[in-house]
């Protein structure tokens, strides 16, 4: 089971990173500014970038499938879980419309997040301009943490993914996928926004995520009763 919810957060980091570019490509060129030997070196800021980035997912993976399970381990009942489970197959309903285009309602629950990013986002400026690669590191590793309704959603994933390790794997595969996506730059960033933008690409992949969600969320309801 946790090899299919590896390849669906992979699948959803992929059809997501459309929405990355748009939410982090200011946020790319940052990494860029102030350091030396621009064109020689800027791949390797924004490869320690993107690891700080998947870090912070990983980290949040763990955390939250941690805490489920010292929840259900409390209870002594996994009906803590599978009620988590069940709105875990609705977040990936509401993800699944959100990348086939067919909702936006997703962009609501992004709201959640302000609250903890008020905190966060000044810490950012500490670290530019990125003089040295390393402290690309610790940027992405804050920026990681910006309200985005893909990462909260596969979040309810990996709470319900049953031990902390699977947890943080499941947000290490969704933080895989949006890799070509965030490591494109110039031309190859353009074309690869283009298809990932693609109207068909999107409700295919939209589809079989709603498909998934809708079995999990059937396999939770029968564990019910």
């Amino acid at each position: 089971m946790i090899e299919l919810n590896f390849l669906t957060a992979l699948l959803i980091g992929l059809t997501g990173a459309g929405h990355c570019i748009s939410m982090c490509g200011g946020i790319a060129a940052a990494v860029t500014m102030g350091m030396p030997n621009k064109p020689q070196h800027s791949w390797i800021y924004l490869v320690y970038y993107n690891l700080g980035r998947i870090t912070s997912y990983m980290i949040a993976g763990l955390l939250v499938s941690q805490f489920f399970v010292q929840i259900t381990s409390l209870s002594q009942s996994n009906n803590p879980l599978i009620l988590m489970r069940i709105f875990a197959s609705l977040m990936m309903i509401i993800l699944g419309l959100y990348i086939g285009r067919w909702w936006s309602g997703l962009t609501y629950i992004e709201h959640i997040g302000h609250v903890l990013w008020r905190f966060i986002l000044p810490l950012t400026k500490y670290f530019l301009p990125l003089t040295s690669p390393f402290k690309a590191i610790p940027f992405g590793f804050l920026w990681g943490w910006l309200p985005c309704g893909l990462v909260y959603s596969t979040l309810t994933w990996a709470a319900v993914s049953g031990s902390a390790i699977d947890g943080m794997m499941i947000m290490f595969a969704f933080g895989l996928g949006t890799l070509p996506a965030m490591l494109a730059i110039g031309t190859m960033a353009d074309k690869l926004k283009i298809l990932l933008n693609n109207t068909y690409f999107k409700r295919i992949n939209g589809f079989l995520i709603i498909i998934y969600g809708m079995h999990t969320g059937y396999i939770a309801i029968n564990q019910i009763w």
